[in-house]
């Protein structure tokens, strides 16, 4: 999975490109940016230029994860392409031969920025693993261009850094617009609720039920929910029922429900899977929603182990998990995987607005799939392009080869949301014409049969400073830049090309806050003015 390279005269280029555009996001109405709505409501560089690779963050590498210099980190026993692999997965020889493809599967998941909004305001720093720069990114609306009919748009961007020949660009993907709800199939929902001892303290168990109950009212006649509930083990408190005139029977399902016993994750959404198969309706969409702390301890503590029990239903029905993390202390490590494995993603919910824009506002409107096993292939000019990095998405990753291997897992993608990936791109001097093009693949949902969509951007297009962009990739930096002074250390942000420090960074985050007028960015100046006084 090669991504970084010197290679490539004039006459590859075409070769490249022609290869690139020849052959070639999850229940995401809670995690993508949606029309007018963010993320979770509704996802030392070498700045004297030359040929030094960038470094990655003061951090151990993912499986796979890309590095500046082209080569790739093993898992623990693999080998790479050339050179032999050490005890712990470290590469004790040459990294693979560099090329100018970066390939992942798209992901909205936006639940790292919540979950780090809430550990500021609780007046502690987040732990530097749980801050994932694509869920900050991907928690901002977007104003890209929508395709007309299902599938993907494809905008390409950037900006100048303050770091000479080093630039940020900008993947832009969008859906068709959401606003005829009243065309999406009916739904089948199953939720699956942690009612464990942790979840009795106040802004958990009670924030879900106050938002199930109001979703529940807002649902159409014609959908149906499931309820299971589980703590030490599993129980499936209401089987799939069409709301009709039965509401009344969910809202007392949802208000029987109170704090137990331990957190048997596993049992919990094994139980779920087996409710949702058992209650499933042809020519409907059908779901499980996972609101849990994530602190399992009891029982299947594993992602992989718990989604390998239902992995049949997970293939053969297409059921995808989408989870809703709550808590101050929460497992986002499990909710993550858990998402990931189930071909979902995750949110974090806060507060009772939080929870009802979740709840009430996405869930119903983005029901519906545009798009199954989505992936995202950007290949560079050699000619222009020194090196690039793509910021986070480390545990998305594909091979370059697999780009077009329908069997590998993509995203999960609804009507009216956008997804963004970010690129540290150093540029070569003088760098002219042709700098890369974006290509997104997907499957039809109902026919499986495959599309894609590609867009592209020139070296001469990245003349201005990135903190005179647009308001979009504006935005776009500033979260990139926060996570970046997060996941550091000494808070000071030492990978992430032009990354200016926190106090730096709250200023611009301010400025634009007033410029725009964006509750939502005033969060996110908010946050790193916050983060700033306790680093």
């Amino acid at each position: 999975m090669n991504r970084y390279g010197n290679h490539g005269k004039r006459g590859r280029r075409g070769t490249l490109l022609a290869l690139t555009l020849a052959g070639g996001l999850l229940l995401t109405g809670c995690g993508g940016t949606d029309d007018g709505s963010h993320g979770a409501k509704d996802s030392a560089a070498d700045s004297r230029g030359g040929s030094a690779p960038m470094p990655a963050p003061d951090r151990p590498r993912g499986e796979g994860e890309q590095r500046y210099d082209g080569g790739t980190t093993a898992g623990e026993g693999e080998t790479g392409d050339r050179g032999e692999t050490g005890k712990n997965g470290d590469s004790r020889e040459i990294a693979p031969d560099p090329d100018y493809l970066s390939t992942f599967a798209l992901d909205v998941d936006t639940a790292s920025y919540g979950y780090a909004r809430r550990t500021l305001a609780e007046g502690r720093l987040p732990d530097p693993s749980t801050v994932r720069p694509e869920e900050f990114v991907n928690s901002f609306r977007q104003d890209y261009d929508r395709p007309d009919g299902d599938g993907f748009s494809v905008t390409v961007d950037g900006a100048r850094t303050d770091d000479e020949d080093w630039s940020l660009v900008r993947v832009g993907l969008a859906t068709r617009s959401a606003e005829q709800r009243e065309e999406r199939p009916p739904a089948a929902l199953t939720f699956v609720i942690d009612i464990s001892g942790s979840m009795g303290e106040p802004g958990r168990l009670d924030l879900a039920q106050e938002a199930l109950g109001t979703m529940t009212d807002r649902l159409r006649d014609d959908d149906s929910v499931a309820l299971v509930a589980f703590s030490d083990e599993a129980e499936t408190v209401l089987p799939m029922t069409r709301l009709g005139d039965h509401r009344g029977r969910v809202h007392d399902a949802i208000d029987s429900l109170e704090p137990a016993d331990s957190t048997n994750l596993g049992a919990g959404v094994e139980t779920g899977y087996e409710t949702a198969v058992e209650g499933r309706r042809e020519g409907v969409t059908n779901r499980v929603v996972l609101v849990s702390d994530a602190l399992a301890n009891t029982g299947d503590t594993d992602a992989d182990t718990i989604l390998e029990r239902v992995s049949t239903e997970r293939r053969e029905h297409g059921i995808t998990l989408f989870g809703v993390g709550v808590g101050s202390d929460y497992g986002d490590a499990l909710m993550e995987r858990l998402a990931d494995k189930g071909d979902g993603h995750t949110t974090y919910v806060s507060d009772t607005e939080d929870a009802r824009e979740v709840f009430c506002e996405q869930l119903p409107r983005h029901i519906e799939l545009t798009a199954r096993d989505a992936k995202a292939q950007v290949a560079f000019d050699p000619e222009t392009v020194a090196e690039f990095r793509l910021v986070g998405y480390d545990n998305r990753q594909v091979a370059d080869e697999d780009f077009r291997d329908d069997r590998v897992d993509g995203g999960e993608v609804g009507p009216g949301h956008t997804v963004t990936a970010l690129y540290a791109v150093r540029t070569r001097p003088g760098a002219d014409g042709h700098l890369a093009t974006a290509t997104v693949r997907w499957l039809d949902p109902d026919s499986r049969a495959p599309h894609e969509e590609s867009g592209d951007v020139e070296a001469e297009t990245l003349d201005g400073s990135v903190w005179d962009a647009g308001r979009g990739l504006r935005v776009t930096a500033t979260a990139a830049y926060f996570a970046d002074a997060l996941r550091s250390p000494s808070g000071g942000g030492d990978w992430l090309p032009g990354a200016p420090g926190l106090a730096e960074l709250t200023e611009r985050a301010d400025v634009l806050a007033d410029r725009t007028e964006d509750a939502d960015v005033r969060e996110l100046a908010e946050a790193i003015e916050e983060a700033n006084r306790l680093a």
